[in-house]
């Protein structure tokens, strides 16, 4: 099986279209993540480096999620401390405002509508960059405000340049920023696969090292002789790993098929035939989203109280705030209904069922024992709903093993971050969809795909 994957890799570079593509994001992933190192000038980068590399191995919550999806590059203190981020939450409030207000959904279905929102996705990323720069940058000055812990200054300059300081190191941060949404889009423009998704991806793999290094300090502690007593953790270890890659590539992939039959119509002087189709219903529609909300989400009322706690010196609220510590049972209980409940607001504010039942009935396509119209419309969403819930499960269950890994089972969390959560469902389902594209250039030269035998069938 190995030899023929490799073969197909091979006859990938044959094809000149496809070896420029390639070489092309490979080139642009590279600038990528020079930009994830690169310091903003004045800041004890060091400093930074330390503190995450004590906080479980990497760090969870909301700052851990943060410094994932920027390529470890908040930890080193980098300009592209804001990742992409900015972007991707620009992209998805304009997305969910489409769904709801109706000047913004019916411009994405004018003519050149799609540009304009595309605009206003841009427009509104500068805004998200500069106020996150902003809280950063602040941050840095005050580092117990926003990491909790006494880190001593991270700020180089002095206090009479502090304000040259913060408005350099905001227009950094957002220029890296908007630096990495260009090259995003020049990737899947010019090179092969999602850009933006690419560039989250290529900063969860470069932490693989990070996960390979955890989990020799387990097996092989420094100074010491190795622990055979967890050797056999270890083999379990590798046996979830590959168990959670089956089940992701499994569900991303999963759909159930909606038989769908076409009449016979005429168009103008144009007669179609009709036929059989099907309409793939995802299981994981939602993706990653639900995860995302919900951890965003459950990291401010613990913030809250723990602020209340120190200021009114009131018990009960330090007791909430260490119940909503990640890893506590009430911290799971809310993580996991949340995720449950934003899987099922993700569809219903992207999945349309009128509007698809309204486009099968004006195309002359109907659901075999289906009313076409509003019964299909109920169809449509019954059926969704029963789906959404095997996939809201599945996220409910990938989302808390790296929790449970690191508070339960003492495993560093940049190494159960590879077992689970938003890294693995990410990573595996943007490598999929770059592999079903280059699998699209090589179909169409003649060649064999990654599921075939890898052998050239003809000449292009």
């Amino acid at each position: 099986m190995f030899r023929n994957i490799a073969i197909t890799f091979v006859n990938c570079f044959k094809i000149p279209e496809l070896s420029s593509r390639i070489w092309f994001t490979v080139k642009i992933l590279a600038v990528c993540r020079l930009i994830t190192y690169i310091r903003i000038p004045g800041l004890s980068g060091q400093a930074l480096s330390d503190f995450y590399s004590s906080q479980h191995g990497g760090g969870g919550g909301l700052l851990g999620m943060y410094n994932l999806f920027a390529g470890g590059a908040q930890e080193r203190g980098a300009i592209g401390t804001l990742g992409i981020m900015p972007y991707i939450s620009a992209t998805i409030i304009i997305q969910l405002l489409t769904a709801v207000w109706p000047r913004l959904s019916k411009l994405a279905r004018e003519e050149g509508g799609r540009t304009k929102i595309i605009q206003y996705s841009r427009w509104l990323t500068v805004g998200i960059c500069l106020i996150q720069g902003a809280v950063f940058a602040i941050g840095f000055e005050n580092p117990e405000k926003i990491y909790g812990a006494s880190m001593g200054r991270l700020i180089l300059f002095s206090d009479d340049h502090i304000w040259w300081f913060i408005i350099q190191a905001v227009l950094l941060m957002t220029t890296a920023s908007m630096l990495l949404m260009w090259l995003g889009e020049q990737i899947t423009e010019r090179g092969i696969g999602n850009g933006v998704s690419l560039i989250i991806t290529i900063g969860i793999v470069a932490r693989l090292p990070q996960m390979v290094t955890g989990l020799g300090d387990m097996f092989f502690p420094a100074g010491g002789e190795a622990n055979f007593h967890i050797m056999g953790t270890g083999l379990l270890l590798l046996i979830l790993l590959a168990a959670v890659i089956a089940g992701v590539i499994a569900i991303t992939q999963a759909q159930r098929k909606i038989p769908v039959q076409y009449a016979q119509r005429a168009v103008g002087r144009k007669m179609y035939a009709g036929g059989t189709s099907f309409m793939p219903l995802k299981v994981n529609y939602a993706g990653v989203m639900p995860i995302i909300f919900a951890q965003s989400i459950l990291m401010f009322p613990q913030k809250i109280f723990v602020i209340l706690g120190d200021r009114f010196k009131v018990p009960f609220f330090g007791d909430i705030a260490r119940a909503l510590n990640e890893g506590a049972l009430l911290y799971l209980t809310l993580y996991s209904l949340m995720i449950l409940f934003f899987s099922y607001f993700w569809v219903a504010t992207q999945f349309n069922e009128l509007q698809i039942a309204d486009d099968l009935k004006k195309n002359g396509g109907y659901i075999p024992g289906v009313r076409p119209g509003q019964g299909t419309s109920d169809y449509l969403h019954k059926a969704m709903s029963r789906i959404t819930l095997a996939g809201a499960f599945f996220l409910t269950i990938i989302a808390t093993i790296p929790i449970i890994m690191n508070k339960e089972l003492g495993i560093p969390y940049a190494v159960g971050t590879f077992f689970g959560g938003t890294s693995i469902l990410i990573a595996v389902g943007v490598l999929l969809d770059t592999m079903r594209q280059m699998e699209s250039h090589l179909m169409m030269r003649h060649y064999d795909g990654f599921l075939k035998k890898g052998r050239v069938r003809g000449r292009f």
